[in-house]
């Protein structure tokens, strides 16, 4: 019998800059904006199978309960790459949405990625994944009907947020985070319900960073412009918040990268920090840096302007 070769997609991770309106009085929450990245990515191949092959426990389950949705008899799943869980790359969102794009290829289903978004429950709060997992680039959302409240994505039965704007994304980045997990499932869900609503003014302060810095230094290509809008949302709105919960190296960690480069961020619960660098060799002296000074993992990427690909 001839042997079938699997089908490869390559999922690219992403950065998650900020949620905008935890305050809900206009009748919208949420709202974020991210940028979109090549490494860390999953590549993963898909080939038909009676059951689910390749992958054990939580993974084996959710493929599972997707097979059935989506009326297929089963799936093998070869792992190649992995975005690291938990520190913020968003890899549950591309994992979920790599599967089943996977299991629709593969068994000739039609859906789109806003359909399959619905069917994995992501999405709900931030816009980010499914848009970078769609098109790629740096993306700015619109929310959420404030009826939807304050919970986490996978809390949420809410539609994914409609993009605003998307943008290619000029610069090199450069991603560093210690060992740890930023806060997930229980823990997540806890801080937003401890937290919101923030105040007004808040929102204000984050709205007007977004739209009169972040989104124009992009058009414009500046870099500084773009830096100075990372460290300025760092101190302002939900984002402090999350800034405010990391321990003290992640914290210092954040401070350097932000002094010895164009600006920096931390991506959504953290640890991942990130900033901007427009030269290879800037990239490079950050990194040297970085691990010079901190027992953390350190790599430099490129945005990814295309989104999820076939190989």
């Amino acid at each position: 019998m001839e042997e079938i070769a699997m089908d490869y997609i390559r999922a690219p991770s992403r950065l998650h800059i900020s949620l905008i309106d935890m305050e809900g009085s206009l009748g919208r929450v949420d709202g974020s904006m991210g940028v979109t990245l090549e490494e860390p990515c999953f590549e993963i191949g898909f080939e038909k199978a009676q059951g689910v092959l390749g992958v054990e426990g939580e993974t084996k389950r959710f493929v599972e309960g997707l097979c059935k949705k989506l009326g297929a008899k089963g799936i093998r799943i070869d792992l190649k790459k992995m975005i690291p869980a938990h520190v913020g790359f968003g890899s549950k969102t591309q994992l979920s949405l790599a599967i089943a794009s996977g299991i629709c290829r593969t068994y000739g289903i039609k859906r789109n990625i806003r359909e399959l978004a619905g069917l994995v429950g992501r999405g709900g709060t931030s816009g980010i994944g499914v848009a970078a997992f769609e098109q790629g680039g740096f993306i700015l959302d619109g929310g959420h009907d404030a009826g939807k409240g304050f919970v986490p994505s996978r809390y949420s039965n809410a539609a994914p947020a409609p993009v605003l704007a998307r943008y290619e994304f000029p610069w090199r980045l450069v991603c560093a985070w210690p060992k740890g997990q930023g806060a997930h499932g229980g823990a997540e869900k806890s801080i937003f319900e401890k937290n919101c609503p923030i105040l007004p003014k808040e929102v204000g302060e984050v709205s007007r960073i977004v739209l009169m810095k972040m989104l124009p230094s992009v058009v414009e290509q500046r870099i500084d412009k773009f830096g100075e809008s990372l460290n300025l949302v760092q101190k302002t709105g939900f984002k402090k918040i999350e800034v405010g919960l990391q321990t003290p190296q992640v914290r210092k960690l954040l401070a350097l990268m932000q002094k010895s480069s164009a600006g920096a961020g931390m991506s959504s619960f953290g640890p991942v920090c990130f900033s901007p660098c427009e030269t290879e060799s800037e990239a490079i002296d950050l990194a040297r840096l970085i691990k010079k000074k901190f027992d953390a993992n350190v790599i430099m990427t490129r945005a990814n302007n295309t989104g999820a690909r076939w190989l």
